[in-house]
């Protein structure tokens, strides 16, 4: 199942046109807040050169891509974390998320309104990280004096860990800094999952610009980078996007050459969606299909067949591994491989790498 990333940020910044543009849609965008009431759900192909070119090589009946499921939910207004706007809606279809992309206005329209009159991209990618860090706060405000007593009661309670992580998260959350950034140990972020912390998702910015700013971004994203140093930046013109959506492959490439940008933005997005879930992607071929498929980096040989079929996972023997790249130079032919060296046999323990092809073998 492909993970989810919610589109978020104030009403009117683009996000709605953004996501028509990821997935050539026709989601309602209108200049008026709470356009988007319901959240619009769309699986969208992860742009994967080495597939197409493994394709090219192989030509197989088949060729199926890895995905991401993008959610575009309605924007976040100020005191969303008391209920305001659809605060509560609000939160909890961010908080279903796996990682979310923060669309920040980043250029000026008198066309389309802003819900704070004036174009201020770091005040506003402020509002919405606050209504997060303060409905976090909340969830750790209702939960630490029951938590307290439980481990009060009982000195030896296995919630020990559960309750001194809590405790960190909250003093992290009143001083303004995300569960994320709160220096938790593995172990005791696994004890803080169930809280479902919406600053502990990974967030990218999204700086949403006008057509002139496509290729540099402007000075806005000046101002956000120094806001936000640690944080990876997009630039994106939702605009241009949603144009080139409307175009044959042939069209949009020359309209990006005409732009002078390298690519599209989307596809740029896509690629850094990826990356943000730090998913690695692996391929298979059996029965003339080819198939990428994403893990999460440093999944085992195993589970990473179990991916694909249970009975993979609970009849493991071994893992036949080489690269895209070998299979590239071999010119598709496993003979090839296996007589270099470059077909490996790995076991249980084997944590599958990105742009490996595999064949895993199983007891049924």
């Amino acid at each position: 199942m492909s993970l989810s990333t919610g589109i978020v940020g104030l009403p009117n910044v683009g996000k709605s046109t953004l996501f028509n543009a990821l997935t050539r849609s026709g989601v309602a965008a209108a200049n008026y807040p709470f356009c988007t009431i319901e959240p619009n759900v769309a699986i969208v192909e992860v742009p994967d050169s080495r597939l197409q070119r493994l394709q090219a090589l192989l030509q197989p009946e088949a060729c199926i891509s890895t995905v991401i499921q993008f959610t575009d939910i309605a924007g976040l207004v100020r005191g969303a974390s008391k209920g305001e706007g659809r605060g509560n809606q609000f939160l909890a279809e961010v908080r279903s998320a796996d990682a979310l992309l923060h669309v920040v206005r980043c250029f000026a329209d008198d066309s389309v309104s802003h819900v704070e009159s004036t174009i201020d991209p770091v005040r506003d990618a402020d509002t919405v990280l606050t209504e997060l860090l303060l409905a976090d706060l909340e969830i750790t405000e209702r939960n630490l004096p029951t938590l307290d007593k439980v481990v009060r009661s009982d000195p030896q309670s296995v919630r020990k860990m559960e309750l001194a992580a809590l405790q960190r998260a909250h003093a992290a959350l009143t001083d303004g800094v995300t569960v994320r950034d709160a220096n938790l140990g593995a172990e005791q972020r696994a004890t803080l999952r169930g809280y479902a912390f919406l600053t502990d998702k990974p967030i990218m910015l999204v700086a949403n610009v006008a057509e002139d700013d496509a290729v540099d971004g402007g000075q806005s994203i000046d101002s956000l980078r120094h806001r936000h140093p640690e944080q990876r930046i997009v630039v994106v013109s939702a605009q241009i996007e949603a144009e080139i959506s409307q175009l044959d492959a042939d069209e949009a490439g020359a309209f990006l050459t005409d732009m002078g940008l390298a690519e599209s933005g989307v596809d740029t997005l896509v690629r850094a969606t990826y990356e943000l879930l730090d998913l690695i992607t692996f391929y298979t071929l059996a029965n003339n299909k080819l198939q990428a498929w994403q893990l999460p980096r440093g999944t085992t040989a195993p589970v990473a067949a179990g991916g694909i079929h249970s009975d993979m996972e609970s009849g493991f023997v071994r893992a036949e591994v080489t690269s895209a790249d070998h299979l590239e130079g071999a010119g598709g032919q496993m003979s090839r491989l296996r007589s270099s060296g470059q077909l490996r046999a790995e076991g249980r323990d084997y944590a599958i790498r990105d742009g490996d092809v595999v064949t895993f073998l199983f007891k049924s």
